[in-house]
């Protein structure tokens, strides 16, 4: 398993590098000119020059992207051509907040996910089992950008329980972990109904229940376990879902993370702080893959990571 880790990190070189290349070229087709931007919209030509050449900007385009990666390998993503702030100081300020909030949604999306899928599969074609599959069919239809305003309406305008926006306590969080993990939680629980069903009927299972064993020691010590392991692909996909969600759903409650920061610098074409923030996003879900893969062996041992 070491061996297969340290093959893994090392992957994360070639996804460093196609990341990079990606959102360079792309922010590239973005209009407006950031040297235009900081100079100011009266500036002259010559003061727009002066800040294309103190920035880099008038090189060609495969020499200002072989300068970024080099410098993104030495640790250094460059400053914000906002604020001028090092885009590494920026991002470790808001990317706790992302992670935290990507955390919290995941929980919903696994708790409420497997709960319904299991409760699904144990009554399979019964009321109970059309009643949650229809729940999640809806959960995993709904916009995020419109649940997330409807839970803000109902619960913060009309019942004033909870906050609009920010992100300063526990209350600020359940709106923007429930808002993002709604439709995460929908698909977790479609697989693990199939799974679940998929499993009961091995011979196992009947074999266990004809000893005698109870039905919850069958479900969650033998079915559920064997289970497991599509349904952990799906929880370690969606969370990459989530981190892209984040951008939408920080947005509309005012938070302060990373993806909200994406949004902004997109904005003002701020190109060394959309590419270090879809850089570390792309990270952190390279390094959730890698997780997915060591619980495969943890919930699985017949199975042999390569």
């Amino acid at each position: 398993m070491l061996m297969f880790i340290l093959r893994r990190i090392l992957q994360i070189v070639p996804v460093i590098i196609g990341v990079t290349f990606v959102v360079f070229f792309i922010m590239q087709l973005v209009p407006g000119d950031p040297a235009v931007l900081l100079a100011g919209e009266g500036a002259s030509k010559e003061a727009i020059e002066a800040v294309r050449e103190q920035l880099g900007l008038n090189q060609p385009l495969y020499i200002q992207y072989f300068e970024y990666l080099m410098n993104v390998f030495k640790g250094d993503l460059g400053v914000s051509l906002k604020n001028s702030q090092p885009v590494l100081d920026e991002i470790l300020v808001r990317l706790p907040i992302t992670i935290e909030l990507a955390f919290f949604s995941i929980i919903i999306t696994v708790v409420l996910g497997m709960t319904a899928g299991i409760i699904s599969a144990v009554k399979p074609y019964s009321l109970t089992d059309v009643s949650v599959m229809l729940v999640a069919l809806l959960g995993i239809s709904l916009p995020s950008f419109w649940l997330g305003l409807m839970l803000m309406y109902f619960f913060s305008v009309k019942l004033q329980i909870l906050p609009v926006a920010g992100w300063d306590s526990l209350l600020h969080v359940i709106l923007p972990a429930v808002t993002l993990g709604a439709g995460g939680a929908a698909i977790v629980a479609r697989m693990t109904r199939s799974s679940m069903l998929e499993v009961i009927r091995q011979d196992y299972i009947r074999t266990a229940r004809a000893k005698g064993l109870r039905e919850h020691i069958i479900i969650y010590k033998h079915a559920l376990r064997n289970a497991l392991i599509p349904v952990i692909t799906v929880v370690g996909l969606q969370f990459g879902a989530l981190l892209g969600g984040t951008v939408l759903v920080e947005s509309i409650f005012a938070i302060n993370g990373l993806g909200r920061m994406i949004v902004d610098a997109i904005r003002t074409r701020d190109l060394p702080m959309v590419q270090g923030g879809v850089l570390f996003a792309s990270l952190i879900f390279v390094v959730v893959n890698l997780f997915v893969d060591v619980f495969y062996r943890i919930f699985n041992k017949r199975i042999e990571l390569n």
